[in-house]
C-alpha cells in the first residue's frame, strides 16, 4: 500500500493538474433553492503530498455527492465566509486539522454552529476534526456521540481490511475495502454509547495490550437525543484511498444519512476513475527560504 501511495504522487505532480478539479469552486450557492445543501469545509494548511490533503479529499467527495440527485454540495475553505454558505445546509462536513487548531474553536464560531445543531443539522467528522481541545471535548461528545480526548486516545497508521459490516444504512452497496491509513482510535463516547452505533472496527496491530468496550471503534452513528445525526470516521488520511470503492461509498452514504437524505438500498452512486486522483491536487508549496 506504501508502494502504490509512492506511485501515486509520482504522478500526481509528474503531468499538469487539471484546474477543473484541483481549483473547485468555493462556496457556490446550489441553484436548487430545494436541494439538500451540504457543506463541506475543509483546511487549507498542507502537510505533505498525498496526505491530509483536505481541500483535494473535499473535492473529490464533492463530486461524489453530486451524483445523488437533489444533493447540493458547497465547498467551503477553513470556515465558510459568506454568511449564506451554512444557511439552510442539511448537514456539515469538518476535514481539517484538530485540537488547539480545529477551525470550529476560532473566532467565536461555537454559539452558530450550536445553532445549526440545535435545527438538527448533521455533524459530519473526518480525520483529525474528532480531536477538540480539553475544554470543549464533553460538548463536542454531546453533538456527535464520541471525541478523541488528548491523554486517553491514541494514534497510529496500520492497515487494515474491512470485510464484515453492521446492518445500518451507512453500509448500503458498500463492498469490502482496504486501506492503509492514519487511526485515532481510544475514542470517548456518551454514556453507556446510548444513540451510538460502532460501524467500523480496528486495532493497532502492534499494540500489546487488546481493546476493552468501544475501544476498537474508528467510525459510528450517532442519532442524538434532540434530534439529528452525526457520522464520524477518524481514517481519511490518504488521498489515494479513494481509489477503493466501498471507501468511496461508505464516505458518502455516511454524509448522505447524516443530512438525513434517504440512502438508496444498492447505496449511493460514487463513480470515480482512480486515474484522476492526483489531478484533485496541487503541487507542494515551494520551500521557504533560509
Amino acid at each position: 500500500m506504501r508502494t502504490l501511495s509512492a506511485l501515486f504522487l509520482c504522478a500526481a505532480f509528474a503531468v499538469a493538474a487539471d484546474p477543473a478539479k484541483n481549483e473547485p469552486a468555493i462556496e457556490q450557492q446550489p441553484a436548487d433553492a430545494k436541494a439538500a445543501k451540504i457543506v463541506l469545509i475543509a483546511g487549507s494548511n498542507f502537510f505533505k503530498a498525498g496526505e491530509h490533503e483536505y481541500v483535494g479529499n473535499c473535492a473529490v467527495l464533492v463530486d461524489l455527492l453530486k451524483q445523488t440527485p437533489g444533493v447540493a454540495p458547497v465547498l467551503a475553505v477553513d470556515w465558510p465566509k459568506k454568511p449564506e454558505t451554512l444557511e439552510g445546509a442539511k448537514a456539515v462536513v469538518f476535514l481539517f486539522d484538530g485540537a488547539e487548531k480545529h477551525q470550529l474553536l476560532k473566532e467565536n464560531r461555537i454559539p452558530a454552529f450550536q445553532k445549526l445543531v440545535d435545527a438538527k443539522v448533521g455533524l459530519v467528522q473526518l480525520h483529525q476534526t474528532v480531536e477538540y481541545n480539553k475544554d470543549f471535548t464533553q460538548k463536542a461528545i454531546s453533538w456527535s456521540g464520541g471525541a478523541w480526548e488528548k491523554g486517553k486516545g491514541a494514534r497510529a497508521h496500520w492497515v487494515h481490511e474491512f470485510d464484515t459490516f453492521p446492518d445500518h444504512a451507512i453500509f448500503s452497496g458498500v463492498k469490502p475495502f482496504k486501506l492503509d491509513d492514519g487511526w485515532l482510535y481510544k475514542n470517548t463516547f456518551v454514556a453507556g454509547m446510548k444513540g451510538v452505533t460502532p460501524l467500523l472496527r480496528t486495532w493497532n496491530p502492534k499494540a500489546t495490550d487488546k481493546p476493552t468496550g468501544a475501544q476498537d471503534v474508528i467510525a459510528w452513528a450517532y442519532e442524538r437525543p434532540e434530534g439529528g445525526r452525526s457520522f464520524t470516521f477518524t481514517g481519511a488520511h490518504l488521498h489515494s484511498s479513494f481509489a477503493e470503492e466501498g471507501y468511496r461509498r461508505f464516505l458518502v452514504n455516511g454524509i448522505l444519512w447524516s443530512a438525513g437524505v434517504d440512502v438508496p438500498k444498492s447505496g449511493a452512486k460514487a463513480d470515480l476513475d482512480a486515474s484522476d486522483l492526483p489531478k484533485y491536487l496541487k503541487p507542494p508549496p515551494a520551500p521557504k527560504k533560509k
